[in-house]
């Protein structure tokens, strides 16, 4: 796990060694274990390592034997002890043992579409100075990030977007159109960001920068197809059999490997799995909240730590905590989110980095498996929708204002929407159309639209790549390949990254979203029950009195501290007449949510945590330079 950038001239400028200098510096925390540069006529490359694979032979820029290929690498190749040996077998010579070596020889053998056979999470940059070009990549379901800006004659690329605002001439701007999708589905879907012209390579691309210009293509192009005449039961050993050979070369490491474990299932499996596959006790890393006795999962944790003797760690967060973290949340975020608990993965990161460089995770199971109650959602929506319209006009309408938690809301206004897409849209949406109505300033309103259609323009494209499957497989792939990578899998890198510490997610080997999208909707979706198969499956490792417990989550009390020990920074946040927000929304309104949450007539917590998170993204981007250090934090 590393931190990469770059620099390419589309005509015969010289990249400047200095600004791939400033560049790596604001990567550091990335690869804190060295660093490299290569600058050689137009293009330009910088690395800072964190070393995991081949300790004393990976450094990067790492080159060819002839010195005509050069590549800087963030990420695990987990596949590559199989392709060295498949490449030695053709001819190919290796100086290391490191997987980025494999991406040279890969690429020699096999061109661009050696990115078709990498198992792993990777974003990589490559220079072909015998073709003038720079290729690059992003793993398929975008674990690893890769944003980039064009700047006239020039492309920057890197790891985080900070690193792309040394350049002095980055527009540090707000995307107007990214801002009012953002506050329709809570994130930025690829290839977009907030930020004004940088993009983000999305998951499943590649993109070569020449004389010719930027040409960018997805790679990954498997469309669900369902299996038919396969017993559930052989199903659900394929099924066993690809999660243990995705956790078995997702713990290839040349240094520990820990688990970041809750209560649930997902990250159950996975230590017991881990068990399995290692003589020593995995270490394993959770984190409780302060007040948050109701939802904390500490005790939980601990029990199935104890089950399969994990050598455990755990931590209690408090309102303080989470309040002085926020003086550097959205430097390490770079992209505002509406997930409030996003912080949460920072300090299970801080805790697991005093012990280890790796951590797996339990990402990435609920959005292929229908884990969530929206995918329920979809699925009634289809029968509510075809109901007549005469019954159905007036239900929702009702009890609508009456309902105070936003997920409920959310529901009812998309259950009689008959288009898909649009329905997809409402139910991810908690800033409906008429309070984006009231938020908006007026000068913005004519600027971006309040209704759900610059969310449909961004979704648009991956719905239509399973435009002919049913509603609940058509929202699953979007859920895979937006919602998924663009905000949780974001936050994850980010997070842990800021603590030099490389999270893998074996729920999400390529292999085994293959896999799921073949299943049948049923056996994904079983009546109330989401996950079915997944549960099935895992019945294998837990006790079914674990695997069908009431899911908690990755929950956290932050709603009671914002109304308790927080609610001065809310107010020193969004209420001021210095708040950034002023400029883009109606100040009465946001104190109007503020108030009507606080005294629980409605549950605005999305609502003023979106509000809050670009709030201080503003603060820290729009305002200030970038400078190399980041704001810092000791806990």
């Amino acid at each position: 796990m590393c931190g990469i950038c770059g620099v390419y001239h589309f005509n015969e400028r010289r990249a400047e060694r200095e600004l791939i200098g400033r560049m790596c510096s604001t990567l550091q925390h990335r690869g804190p274990d060295g660093s490299g540069s290569y600058v050689s006529g137009r293009v330009g490359l910088g690395h800072t390592r964190l070393s995991i694979i081949d300790l004393e032979g990976g450094a990067q820029p790492l080159t060819n034997e002839d010195g005509s290929l050069q590549v800087v690498f963030n990420g695990e190749i987990y596949n590559f002890i199989e392709l060295r040996k498949e490449l030695t077998d053709k001819g190919h010579i290796f100086a290391t043992r490191s997987d980025t070596e494999v991406i040279l020889h890969g690429y020699e053998e096999w061109g661009a579409d050696c990115v078709t056979r990498f198992n792993g999470i990777f974003a990589f940059a490559l220079w072909d100075s015998k073709r003038q070009e720079v290729f690059l990549a992003r793993d398929h379901l975008g674990v690893k990030p890769l944003y980039y800006v064009a700047l006239g004659d020039r492309v920057l690329f890197a790891s985080e977007i900070k690193a792309l605002l040394q350049d002095s001439e980055c527009p540090r701007e707000v995307d107007l159109k990214a801002l009012g999708v953002l506050f329709t589905l809570r994130y930025v879907p690829s290839p977009d960001t907030l930020f004004r012209n940088i993009k983000k390579l999305p998951p499943g691309h590649r993109m070569v920068l020449s004389r010719r210009g930027i040409d960018v293509q997805g790679y990954w192009t498997q469309r669900p197809q369902v299996a038919i005449g396969v017993g559930e039961e052989s199903l659900k050993a394929t099924y066993q059999s690809l999660l243990e050979d995705a956790v078995r070369l997702q713990m290839r490491s040349d240094v520990p490997v820990g688990l970041f474990l809750s209560s649930g299932i997902d990250s159950g499996a996975l230590l017991a799995i881990m068990s399995q596959q290692t003589g020593s006790p995995v270490r394993t890393f959770t984190i409780g909240f302060e007040q948050g006795e109701k939802s904390n999962e500490t005790d939980d944790a601990r029990t199935m730590a104890t089950r399969f003797g994990a050598d455990h760690r755990e931590m209690m967060v408090t309102a303080k905590d989470y309040e002085k973290y926020y003086e550097r949340y959205l430097w390490d975020l770079e992209e505002p989110v509406g997930n409030e608990t996003a912080a949460a993965f920072y300090f299970v990161s801080l805790i697991a980095s005093r012990e280890v460089k790796v951590a797996l995770t339990g990402q990435g199971a609920d959005e292929p498996w229908a884990g969530y109650g929206r995918h329920l959602g979809i699925r009634l929506s289809q029968t509510y929708s075809r109901l007549p319209s005469a019954l159905t006009q007036n239900i929702a309408a009702a009890i609508e204002p009456w309902a105070r938690k936003e997920q409920l809301k959310r529901g009812l206004v998309s259950l009689s929407e008959r288009d898909v897409l649009t329905r997809f849209v409402k139910v991810y949406s908690f800033f409906s159309s008429s309070m984006k109505e009231r938020l908006f300033q007026p000068w913005l309103k004519g600027e971006i639209a309040t209704d759900e259609s610059g969310g449909k323009q961004a979704l648009r494209h991956l719905q239509a790549e399973v435009d002919t499957l049913d509603p609940l497989t058509q929202m699953l792939y979007v859920d895979t390949r937006a919602n998924l990578p663009d905000d949780l899998l974001m936050v994850g890198d980010k997070t842990s990254m800021a603590h030099s510490l490389e999270a893998r997610v074996p729920f999400l080997d390529h292999r085994l979203i293959e896999f799921i999208e073949s299943l049948p909707p049923s056996l994904r979706l079983r009546g109330f029950r989401g996950k079915y198969l997944h549960k099935k499956a895992i019945e294998k490792w837990l006790p079914k009195s674990v695997v069908y417990r009431k899911k908690k989550g990755f929950a956290n009390p932050i709603d009671e501290w914002l109304r308790s020990g927080m609610r001065s920074f809310i107010g020193d946040c969004l209420l001021s007449e210095g708040a950034a927000v002023n400029q883009y929304f109606d100040r009465k309104y946001i104190a109007e949510l503020v108030n009507m949450h606080q005294t629980r007539q409605q549950h605005y917590l999305r609502h003023i945590y979106l509000l809050l998170s670009f709030e201080l993204w503003h603060q820290q981007f729009m305002h200030t330079p970038a400078t190399t250090l980041a704001p810092q934090y000791v806990h």
